[in-house]
């Protein structure tokens, strides 16, 4: 898959994103308040979250599809995973808005939820969960922190709708056999999504943060890379080779040693050659290389 096909692809999941939360976040909206169902109303909040968390993703998709630049020679790649780390402060946010409210419900008196809330919320786990699995197996596909962290801002909200709908059954359960306090499940369901949504938040925020650090991959996995690099005629040792993650694609700075009897040219030459030899990998994107005179010692 070439460079400006993986970007549409990505982008059009995003896009796929923003349409289909501000359809379930107004229709859970709307059945919440019609059905006087907490839980509901705060799965609402957490897809228009969503709709942010997609717009999010688009936004820095865009910027790192850019080609480098004078101010940025390593390319744009970063801006994938700060996108990915503003979905996830606004699910932190979001989560913690979501816990105080169910958790004020608890000192007012409540009526349990009507059915409509349950019909609403199973729509929502079925759409939600087809779309983790779209965006999730894209995001592997193509090797997008941002697409992969908006998916599971999917799989959270099925996680969410399916925890509003034990509590939403429970609280109408309660209410047709007489047992008043079973109302309260609805709110507790509020509560337990909101501990699920910090939870996702405070995870793939940690992975994405981790990510934009500049932190090199370890050496099992440069083996690869290690392995393209020795089979170079001319190479006789590689002294260093650090491979950082830019996003979805790698940046690759190594020193290898040659004989030191040869010309500057014919060095120059090798190192041209192990260039274009990592580039033929398509996770790689550029390649410096140092020519060091092989030494034993």
């Amino acid at each position: 898959m070439d460079h400006n096909e993986r970007f549409k692809k990505a982008e059009f999941a995003a896009l796929v994103g923003v349409v289909g939360n501000i359809v379930l976040a107004i229709l859970k909206g709307w059945a919440g308040v019609v059905a006087n169902s907490r839980a509901l109303v705060a799965d609402a909040v957490h897809s228009a979250s969503d709709v942010a968390g997609s717009l999010a993703v688009y936004i820095g998709l865009k910027a790192a599809k850019q080609p480098p630049d004078e101010d940025h020679p390593y390319g744009h790649g970063k801006a994938e995973n700060i996108a990915a780390i503003i979905v996830a402060v606004l699910l932190l946010i979001v989560g913690f808005e979501i816990g105080k409210s169910s958790f004020a419900a608890f000192f007012e008196p409540i009526d349990a939820p009507k059915m409509l809330a349950v019909y609403v919320v199973i729509i929502s786990i079925v759409v939600k969960e087809a779309m983790f699995r779209y965006k999730y197996n894209l995001g592997k596909k193509i090797k997008s922190d941002a697409i992969i962290v908006n998916a599971y801002e999917h799989r959270s909200d099925v996680f969410s709708s399916i925890a509003a709908l034990i509590g939403i059954g429970g609280a109408i359960f309660g209410d047709y056999i007489g047992v008043d306090w079973l109302v309260y499940l609805d709110p507790v369901a509020g509560l337990f999504v909101a501990a699920l949504i910090i939870k996702i938040s405070w995870q793939l925020g940690s992975e994405s943060i981790h990510n934009t650090m500049d932190h090199v991959m370890h050496e099992e996995d440069t083996e690869e890379f290690r392995e393209v690099v020795t089979s170079v005629q001319g190479v006789m040792k590689i002294d260093s080779l650090h491979a950082r993650e830019h996003g979805h694609y790698v940046i690759v700075d190594l020193k290898i040693s040659v004989d030191p009897y040869i010309t500057v040219e014919e060095g120059h030459q090798i190192g041209k050659d192990v260039k274009a030899k990592l580039l033929e990998n398509r996770e790689v994107q550029d390649v410096f290389v140092h020519i060091n005179p092989y030494s034993e010692s």
